[in-house]
């Protein structure tokens, strides 16, 4: 498999520290508000990429953290008249909300920042007594000077960063230097603080992540991945003390995932063009916004719009059709062998989605092999059903679709329980002849967007 790798910036061969196993970093998000669609793109992809790997075999330690002490959840609970506690509960709870409506799997581990400020602490104490930390009248601070290899993630010479950071820092701030980043924050009035050698205080939002990483992946791992807006300087400064620290490389590959524009725009507040997942949801449900966060390439910029959610939509609505005409054949299939080469050309498919994400994680070349798969099946398989060959379409087909965390709402409960049961009552009410309540219950089912088809072997369904 070839990532590209922020680091190098060229598709490398993917090669884990330990054979057969693979250790994963993703930044979590900030537990002040619910997520929005942004934040739903690294949240969807790099647990496709977990479910991938753990597809082609590997033992997956995959880590996802929750940044729960941040000024943005000092100004929300100070704003609400309530506690940091309360509010990073709240939005947490409603994270996993989103989280499993989005049909993404739990992490190995999902790490607090605030579980976490003895190994915090553990880090500054070292980068201090290793000379790359100093205190200051506010808190301390990493030198950036005292790290040559600063700005190697970003590629950009530290002159020039250091040129813009001087614009952003203010005449009284503690840093004996404008590219310096807090390590711990010394306390401010009424604010959530943990002793330290410092003075009571919190940390700051870079050494979490360095922090939780080291503590459940060890200091070096393979795979660090996030949103491209993390590049700088959180990423950056991640590698900085981490590596400062531990004494050795931080993380081997860094993946990115690129933005999501709204309506060809930058998705913005000011602009009025901010959108939570679950106000998406609420009117298209989960399912389209997983696909369109997988129908481009995970570093490609994506477009939000109505029209393309739609559109996912109805691209759903193709594959879920494919998928229960195949259950339905395999209902009424005729029995015998299928060909060998009939069967080779459905088993060809499987190679065809694994070389698209061997090539840089290509989610999207991996869909256009799943609805090639489709096209295949629609027009080979179920026209006249051989039970062998829908038994192996059904099973393949599910297979790719799992992968990609598609196809994930069941009959098993919820609407489509319900469908199961109207279309059971319009048949008992056609054997009775009584087809007034048959034509009543097929126009209930057309306002749920249902349209219904009879054949001979029975009566079939599909979302319109």
């Amino acid at each position: 498999m070839k990532i590209f790798n922020t680091l190098t910036r060229q598709k490398d061969e993917f090669t884990p520290i330990e054979e057969g196993k693979v250790k994963i970093y993703a930044c979590g998000p900030t537990v002040y508000n619910y997520i929005h669609i942004g934040n739903a793109r690294p949240l969807c992809l790099f647990d496709i990429l977990r479910k991938y790997l753990e597809y082609r075999g590997y033992d997956v330690n995959f880590v996802q953290n929750f940044t729960d002490i941040d000024d943005k959840l000092i100004n929300k609970a100070n704003d609400e008249g309530t506690t940091v506690e309360e509010v990073a509960k709240r939005f947490t709870d409603e994270f996993w909300i989103d989280a499993k409506g989005l049909g993404v799997k739990e992490a190995t581990r999902h790490p607090k920042a605030t579980d976490n400020i003895d190994e915090i602490i553990d880090i500054v104490k070292t980068l201090e007594e290793k000379g790359f930390a100093y205190k200051s009248n506010d808190g301390v601070y990493f030198s950036v000077n005292k790290f040559s290899e600063y700005g190697k993630l970003s590629h950009m010479p530290l002159d020039e960063l250091s040129a813009g950071a001087s614009e952003r820092v203010a005449e009284n701030d503690g840093k004996q230097n404008a590219m310096d980043f807090c390590l711990w924050k010394l306390a401010k009035p009424n604010e959530p603080s943990w002793e330290s050698p410092w003075g009571d205080g919190r940390p700051g939002w870079h050494i979490e992540c360095s922090a939780m990483a080291r503590r459940y992946l060890g200091k070096s791992f393979d795979i660090h991945c996030g949103g491209e807006d993390l590049i700088f300087p959180h990423h950056e400064n991640e590698i900085a003390q981490s590596e400062c620290a531990n004494g050795c490389s931080f993380a081997n590959y860094w993946m990115h995932n690129g933005f999501i524009n709204v309506d060809n725009k930058k998705m913005s507040k000011s602009l009025n063009n901010f959108f939570t997942v679950r106000d998406v949801a609420e009117v298209y449900g989960y399912e389209p916004i997983r696909y369109l966060m997988i129908s481009s390439h995970y570093r490609s910029p994506i477009n939000y719009s109505l029209d393309i959610i739609t559109q996912c939509q109805s691209a759903l609505e193709r594959l879920y059709t494919c998928k229960e005409s195949l259950e339905f054949a395999l209902e009424h299939a005729s029995d015998g062998a299928a060909l060998a080469e009939t069967k080779a050309e459905i088993i060809g498919f499987r190679q065809k989605f694994i070389d698209a994400m061997e090539d840089d994680f290509n989610t999207a070349n991996a869909l256009s092999v799943l609805f090639d798969l489709t096209k295949h099946i629609n027009t080979n398989v179920i026209k006249e059903p051989n039970k062998e060959l829908v038994k192996l379409s059904l099973s393949l087909f599910e297979e790719l679709a799992d992968v990609l965390g598609l196809l994930y709402i069941k009959k098993d409960g919820g609407i489509d329980s319900e469908i199961e049961e109207l279309i059971e009552k319009r048949n008992q009410a056609r054997k009775d002849k009584n087809f007034a309540e048959s034509d009543k219950i097929r126009d209930r089912l057309k306002d749920m967007g249902i349209t219904l088809k009879d054949t001979p072997q029975g009566v079939t369904w599909s979302r319109s």
